[in-house]
């Protein structure tokens, strides 16, 4: 029981950590995209895709190799000092490799010098990840503490933000700031890690050990790299700094959703490690199962909802001078759909079950794909055919992973209750679609995504709710449940 309650913890605190994710940009792009112009946003969001690949190469495949290596020792103090100790050595080498890379090429490469500053100051990314260890946090499951430091950076950056953020100049300060309230907590990090490990250097190291998985994970993380930030490095070389800005504002939203969808994967992979480790095998399997049930009540209705209302979505956040990313957010909106449901299959079960070759032929596919596609429609379409190229690539990798699990989740995917979950979309959608015809005299964007929202997803889980869908039933009973409980007392 405590442990299920500490699950539940965990996804509480990760999901407040996901909204912040999402009120910062909610609060900030607005106001930066009519600042800078689709000019100076397609400048940072260029900068920070280049930038990507080299966090890349300085992480190898550490983020998520980390989490499954603590989680399996967290019992035990002694080794689990020894792994992260091993770990953090293997990534600080690789950092300051990787940036010594950099600088050469910053000096080299023309189109990097054309914004020398912002280059600079975003590389700093790379120090700040090394000292971070948000692995060893995360296969601690310390959710509540990650949480809690990073509203407070993100905070604070939205302070800084407004106060020195004025003319379109100002996008070298805007890419600094977004450093500062994504990683700069991570100097916390850094000094809190004596409550959990040893911060003495050890006599030996066996770094041997983690090399060859760590590769495996590396090799993940480059696919997926290149499917999920090529579109914008291509965009980028082929176009202009605005096609970038254009679908910079449509994949700024489309990032927000697709945290809030795989936010319970994400505290899930410990726990799944840790069941698998210890021959758990019926909770490893009840947890993926609500995983995948939960992924496709969630993101079928937001992938639907911002389909329909992506033009006020997009006026709301970014200004009318970003009518061209209308159409790249609703191409890219199945990604949420195929982005959750992969990540189920592949972060929460055939990495825990040592499969991440698995994961990675599966990546690998869906960035060939993404590469071929991207070639062929950029060059024609712009934002759209990068919008187009991305959500093929993520379907290319649910499908090869669901093939290959198919023995272990079929019985689930043939248990959802997919009549309910259609029939809830058509009446949200009939019941909020009329509000686009009402006329509102002010910050006309926010009151119609308002209104439309709560209708739509009202009457969507009422729905469910109602007609006793069995995901949505649980927890709203659950729920319920509790605050009799306490209303009681």
């Amino acid at each position: 029981m405590e442990k299920q309650k500490s699950l539940k913890v965990n996804f509480i605190m990760n999901a407040i950590l996901t909204m912040s994710s999402f009120i910062f940009p909610l609060i900030t792009f607005p106001y930066v995209s009519r600042v800078l112009l689709p000019v100076g946003t397609g400048k940072v969001s260029f900068a920070n895709s280049v930038l990507t690949y080299f966090a890349m190469f300085a992480q190898l495949g550490i983020p998520t190799y980390g989490i499954r290596a603590c989680s399996k020792v967290r019992d035990n103090k002694e080794e689990l000092n020894k792994t992260v100790h091993e770990i953090f050595l293997i990534n600080l080498i690789m950092s300051v490799l990787t940036y010594l890379v950099f600088l050469v090429c910053l000096v080299a490469v023309p189109r990097f010098r054309q914004d020398y500053a912002l280059f600079l100051i975003l590389s700093s990314t790379l120090f700040f990840n090394v000292i971070g260890m948000e692995w060893m946090y995360k296969a601690l499951e310390q959710y509540t503490y990650i949480a809690i430091r990073s509203i407070i950076f993100k905070i604070l950056g939205l302070v800084i933000m407004f106060a020195f953020v004025r003319e379109q100049k100002d996008y070298v300060i805007y890419g600094g700031i977004t450093i500062f309230a994504a990683v700069g907590s991570n100097i916390f990090n850094f000094i809190n890690a004596h409550k959990y490990i040893s911060m003495k250097p050890l006599k030996q190291h066996d770094l041997k050990r983690h090399m060859k998985p760590i590769l495996t994970f590396f090799a993940m993380s480059v696919a997926t790299t290149v499917y999920t930030n090529l579109d914008v490095a291509m965009l980028g070389f082929i176009k202009d700094d605005a096609e970038v800005g254009f679908y910079n504002a449509a994949v700024r939203i489309k990032t927000i959703l697709v945290s809030m969808v795989t936010s319970l994967g994400t505290v899930l992979l410990p726990r799944a490690s840790y069941y698998i480790e210890n021959n758990m095998k019926e909770e490893f399997l009840r947890i993926t199962k609500k995983a995948l049930n939960f992924v496709l009540i969630v993101a079928t209705p937001m992938m639907l909802y911002f389909m329909l209302y992506a033009s006020d979505g997009i006026y709301l956040l970014s200004g009318t001078a970003y009518t061209n990313a209308i159409l790249p957010m609703q191409l890219i909106m199945p990604t949420l759909f195929f982005i959750g449901m992969s990540n189920v299959l592949g972060m929460q079960m055939l990495v825990p079950l040592g499969r991440e070759r698995t994961v990675l032929h599966s990546v690998v596919a869906g960035a060939v794909v993404d590469l071929v596609i991207n070639i062929l429609l950029i060059p024609r379409l712009g934002a759209s055919g990068a919008a187009i190229g991305t959500v093929v690539a993520e379907a290319v990798v649910w499908i090869y992973q669901l093939i290959t699990l198919r023995d272990m989740v079929v019985d689930s995917y043939k248990k959802m209750q997919y009549h309910k979950i259609l029939a809830g979309l058509v009446l949200g959608t009939a019941g909020s679609y009329w509000v686009k015809m009402l006329s509102f005299p002010k910050w006309e964007y926010f009151f119609r995504l308002l209104c439309t929202a709560c209708l739509f997803f009202g009457i969507y889980f009422l729905f469910l709710y109602i007609t006793r869908e069995t995901f949505t039933k649980e927890i709203a009973d659950g729920f319920l449940g509790k605050l009799k409980a306490k209303l009681h007392r």
